[in-house]
């Protein structure tokens, strides 16, 4: 299943679709399409815009019909919705539901507003602005690192350190223990993905680091209320102490998706930042001569090159896409990363990387209610990154080919290493 949640994700498909690997009308497993999987979907958007699979999914990569799926009101992203997800229980000798609550991104209203109003005052644009300072600091002091060095690992030293910090920050969590969950969180994002797409040792390691992270929480939860402190972690123990707003599996599943996805997506983002603005250096220049077009960086980055590929939503009603029909139970595939190139919304530049690109009207937060809670903080923590590199350390060069993570759904780098040239 695609977009499962990562706390109780269903952890194979029905035996046609994980043997055969079919979810789609190519293979995201191939190192080819993982490296650049762009002309893939170009060419699928100018072929089949709205592709039905044998299995009775849609996959849609026009931009109009991604916006109009999420935004429809007749949809879910609960799991438990799905015919396919039903079909896989009858295979298992218990629920992965049972005991574990799905975090709010998987689930729908009335809980998913309930859930997610709790955490909303923290990624207010106003409390966003507020964290620009302490964010500047944190960059300023890796650079500064970077600087003494020549160079730096562009992933592990500066776009991974940003987004951990700052979530550690804010929900409470010690920051030295960011080093701790750092695998556990890079295995559970691969619980995104289609089943088939993971090996059996991985689904393993997942399982473990679910365990692990779970346990965790538990001890942070039981010190913090012991200990309350001005941060999110003591103000939801607090909902959950009152009894009528939070259960406990669902702060444990909230916390893990705000600890792991509050920085996991932006990881990608700052990398795949840096390496567009180094592929394209007319547009470094015009960022370094002008530090202020950052904004514009990172949401062109988030157009050209998102870090979140695909979404998905399940029908609650038949829908229709160019005669296709969706039938109550099975899902529509978003390719985000189609839909953002798409020359009917972005003209004829829509393959192109251009940093002064207005309007950007780009669908890499998902759209509709369940819209990315953490776009204020990622942009902003995006935009100080680029902006600061590009002011500090000017022109830069790839030290080698930068890797790409196996995941599918999560698009990011698994290294990029670079050296600092030496201006004028």
């Amino acid at each position: 299943m695609v977009g499962a949640p990562m706390e109780a994700r269903d952890t194979a498909a029905p035996a046609a679709w994980r043997e055969e690997g079919n979810a789609f009308p190519f293979d995201p497993r191939d190192p080819v399409f993982r490296a650049d999987p762009y002309p893939t979907y170009d060419r699928l958007r100018e072929t089949s815009p709205v592709l039905q699979s044998a299995l009775g999914l849609l996959v849609l990569s026009r931009h109009r019909d991604c916006v109009s799926l999420l935004h429809h009101t007749q949809t879910s992203t609960d799991q438990r919705n799905s015919v396919l997800f039903q079909a896989y229980l009858q295979t298992l000798d218990e629920d992965p539901f049972d005991g574990r609550e799905p975090s709010f991104l998987f689930l729908d209203p009335p809980d998913h507003t309930r859930l997610r109003g709790l955490v909303s005052h923290a990624f207010t644009p106003r409390r966003v602005r507020d964290l620009g300072p302490r964010i500047q600091e944190i960059v300023d002091e890796l650079i500064d690192e970077a600087v003494a060095n020549g160079g730096l690992e562009a992933i592990e030293e500066l776009a991974y350190l940003v987004p951990v910090r700052v979530i550690c920050e804010l929900l409470g969590v010690p920051a030295a223990d960011h080093e701790i969950f750092k695998n556990w969180s890079r295995q559970l994002a691969r619980g995104l993905d289609p089943d088939f797409m993971i090996p059996e040792d991985t689904r393993r390691q997942m399982m473990e680091a679910s365990e692990a992270l779970r346990s965790y929480f538990e001890g942070l939860i039981t010190e913090r209320t012991a200990n309350p402190g001005d941060d999110m972690l003591s103000a939801l123990i607090h909902a959950e102490q009152e009894g009528d707003k939070l259960t406990h599996g669902e702060l444990l599943s909230t916390l893990g998706l705000l600890l792991i996805a509050g920085h996991e997506t932006t990881v990608n983002l700052i990398g795949n930042g840096l390496l567009q603005l180094n592929r394209h250096p007319d547009e470094y220049a015009k960022l370094c001569e002008d530090p202020s077009l950052a904004r514009h960086a990172v949401e062109e980055t988030l157009r050209f090159d998102p870090p979140v590929q695909i979404t998905g939503r399940i029908a609650m009603t038949e829908l229709r896409f160019d005669g296709q029909t969706l039938a109550p139970g099975f899902q529509a595939i978003c390719l985000l990363g189609g839909a953002n190139r798409d020359p009917e919304e972005f003209g004829e530049t829509a393959g192109t990387f251009d940093i002064t690109r207005s309007p950007n009207n780009h669908v890499a937060f998902g759209a509709g209610i369940h819209f990315c809670l953490g776009a204020p903080l990622a942009r902003v923590e995006a935009k100080i990154t680029l902006e600061t590199f590009a002011r500090r350390i000017g022109p830069f060069e790839l030290l080698e080919e930068p890797g790409y993570r196996e995941n599918f759904v999560l698009r990011g780098l698994s290294k990029l290493p670079v050296a600092f040239k030496k201006r004028g």
